[in-house]
């Protein structure tokens, strides 16, 4: 957005939706109105394949008063989060929203609610939230349901990944529940669940699985019986990681594209050599200064022997700890520290001056022979404000620090509190490769100053050169990093030639102790395939899965409403192509019948029901028509076809209990 005031929002609007068929009358003051608006259903579900998620929150709310009014729906979802889909459901009919990317959303949203159209916006909401809120009116005695689906690719930090979930449904509710699957190929190392809100009574009600469910009832959710309001207001988190193997990573492969998950285990560390740039001007005083000591001084503690370290104070005017770099020993740690705690506030923000410093004392000591050949160059610093001493044009600073740098160590820039100019630190660490972190304002600031050192304080591989063959692979992601970090990972993605998986090669180069490897990384099994294809496929659209190149799998997403649920229903359906390639031996709940089987239909008609011969039973069997989509993909062919009642029982082999597993990954017995 040109306009820098206005916060990022993403708009979801209705064209068709015109509300000037209801009484639109906000309601001015939330009480007593806002207790006659029952929210008796509160549901989220996330699915986790393949470390991306896709979370649908769904609200139902009941106007409950004798007029029409106003029901707002807010849901905060994660920054990294991107909305896909967005849908209203009053009084039975339907609205699906239409997403608009960022760019666009203030120009359509402001059209939008000047035209009388209902219209929801995202904003910033905290540290790691973004808000999305919306309001419609609602008829009286009417119901709505909300329905948002978010997803997100999740990042390995500190050797897991993080599913967080805020609720805060204000109310007890009548239906609450939170349910997540995760589907990992490699199985998982571990999973964690917790949240802010946990009581020892509600602790007990989270199952940690694969499947993770917590779904209290009304009164568990009380404070106390009797008394108003929720205990749930808070985080649901979820952690787990995945199981890794000796190898350069994992590889999965669908309808054309691949994915490389890389984070090796097992690897030493390389030794760093990192100058703190602290500012101490007077913008620092008080309690920030406080923080800004006490994480500096648990950080010197956790460096390690092998390291070499310096310290760089800066306000008007700029000095050294020492003038070099000074190897990690107890002794020399301690005395540093005794110097960390004696540095006080005063002056301007000369941030120019102490960068290039920094930069210079890394020069030196790798032109005089002095810090580890095969070791990490970087620079950690910490702001509060705008340069305004020496140097104070940020555009000119950039360059001048990029220019000095000239990609030969990595910047890491910290920005503490509100006045700080983010995006310019953002862009100059990005430049030099690092990256930022905003430091908020509070009495865990300490902690978030070392959390931030302890995902980048041990570098396992330096200058990271993914490879893939050219002949086989189109278009590619981002494929050449700095650094790798214990306990994050790197994810590349591309698009292959010819989508032809047997002879893919991954080539990875860089720094470190094990250096140069070349292996071959095959396709994980076909569940596995199947598994990611829940992420990537749309309504309408289908993925074609291959074997042997001879026989195909068709798998098509479907979205139907069926008559006595009167709810939208996903599911997928799998059609095999070329099936006569199958042996006679293939079975399961489809292949069983992939070669044919002998039956006999009779009286057929008049009426719709029948008795069906097969496999020496007389089952009863009902006619209907379905849609068959194994050669039409878009609209399907109906045919016609009858149904065996009893789950198919005397028509399949055995029992339909001996089909269903407990996870897409078990295989059973």
């Amino acid at each position: 957005l040109t306009d820098s005031s206005w916060p990022p929002l993403l708009l979801v609007y209705w064209p068709v939706f015109d509300l000037t068929s209801f009484r639109y009358e906000p309601v001015k003051s939330l009480c007593p109105s806002c207790q006659m608006v029952e929210v008796y259903s509160v549901t989220v579900d996330c699915t986790v394949a393949s470390r991306f998620a896709r979370t649908v929150v769904t609200s139902k709310a009941l106007n409950k008063a004798n007029a029409s009014q106003e029901i707002f729906f807010e849901v905060e979802l994660p920054k990294t989060a991107f909305i896909s889909n967005f849908s209203m459901k009053i009084d039975g009919r339907v609205y699906v929203g239409e997403v608009k990317e960022k760019g666009k959303a203030k120009r359509e949203y402001e059209k939008a609610v000047s035209t009388g159209q209902t219209a929801g916006l995202v904003k910033a909401s905290g540290r790691k939230m973004e808000k999305f809120s919306i309001s419609v009116n609602i008829a009286a005695n009417s119901t709505v349901a909300f329905v948002l689906t978010y997803e997100e690719l999740l990042q390995r930090k500190m050797g897991q990944y993080e599913i967080l979930t805020r609720v805060t449904p204000k109310q007890p509710v009548q239906e609450f529940q939170i349910v997540a699957d995760i589907y990992e190929a490699q199985g998982l190392a571990f999973v964690e669940a917790s949240a802010t809100f946990l009581t020892n009574e509600l602790l007990p009600l989270v199952k940690k699985t694969a499947h993770i469910s917590f779904s209290p009832t009304l009164e568990q959710q009380k404070k106390c019986p009797g008394c108003e309001g929720t205990l749930i207001d808070g985080d649901f988190i979820i952690k787990y990681d995945v199981k890794r193997g000796e190898s350069l990573g994992e590889v999965q492969i669908v309808n054309g594209y691949f994915v490389h998950f890389f984070a090796p285990p097992h690897l030493p560390r390389v030794p760093k050599n990192v100058v703190f740039v602290i500012d101490r001007s007077g913008s620092m005083s008080g309690i920030k200064m406080q923080q800004t000591r006490e994480a500096l001084q648990a950080i010197l503690k956790d460096l390690h022997e092998e390291d070499h370290f310096a310290l760089v104070v800066f306000d008007t005017d700029i000095s050294e700890w020492r003038k070099s770099l000074t190897k990690a020993t107890k002794e020399n740690i301690l005395q540093a520290t005794d110097y960390v705690k004696k540095i006080k506030d005063r002056g301007s923000t000369a941030l120019n001056g102490a960068l290039l410093r920094a930069v210079n004392m890394l020069k030196e000591e790798r032109k005089e022979g002095k810090l580890p050949q095969r070791s990490a160059d970087m620079i950690i610093t910490l702001t509060d404000g705008m340069p305004n001493h020496g140097e104070s044009n940020i555009m000119k600073i950039q360059k001048n620090v990029q220019s000095a740098i000239g990609g030969n160590m990595s910047l890491f820039c910290l920005g503490f509190g509100n006045d700080v100019d983010y995006s310019f630190l953002d862009v100059m660490s990005r430049q030099n490769k690092g990256l930022a972190r905003r430091i908020f304002l509070g009495s865990d600031a300490a902690l978030q100053l070392q959390g931030f050192y302890d995902e980048v304080s041990s570098p396992l591989l330096l200058d990271v050169d993914l490879r893939y063959p050219e002949n086989a692979v189109d278009l590619l992601t981002k494929n050449q990093y700095s650094q790798l970090f214990n306990g994050s990972e790197i994810v590349v993605s591309g698009q292959l030639t010819d989508n032809d998986p047997e002879n893919f090669l991954v080539e990875v180069l860089a720094k470190g102790v094990r250096t140069g490897q070349k292996t071959r990384i095959s396709l994980y099994d076909l569940i596995n395939t199947l598994v990611l294809s829940k992420t990537v496929l749309s309504k309408n659209c289908s993925l074609t899965v291959t074997l042997k190149h001879a026989i195909k799998f068709e798998v098509i997403k479907h979205s139907k409403v069926w008559k006595r649920h009167h709810d939208h229903q996903e599911y997928l359906g799998f059609y095999t192509l070329d099936s006569h390639h199958l042996s006679a031996a293939v079975h399961g709940l489809l292949g069983q019948f992939y070669h044919g089987i002998e039956f006999e239909v009779t009286e057929p008609l008049p009426k719709p029901e029948a008795i069906m011969y097969v496999k020496g039973q007389m089952l009863n069997v009902t006619r209907h028509w379905q849609k068959d989509f194994s050669h039409q993909l878009t609209d399907g062919k109906i045919i016609p076809c009858w149904f065996v009642i009893n789950s198919g029982r005397g028509l399949i082999d055995g029992e339909p209990a001996d089909y269903i597993v407990s996870g897409l990954f078990d295989a059973g017995s």
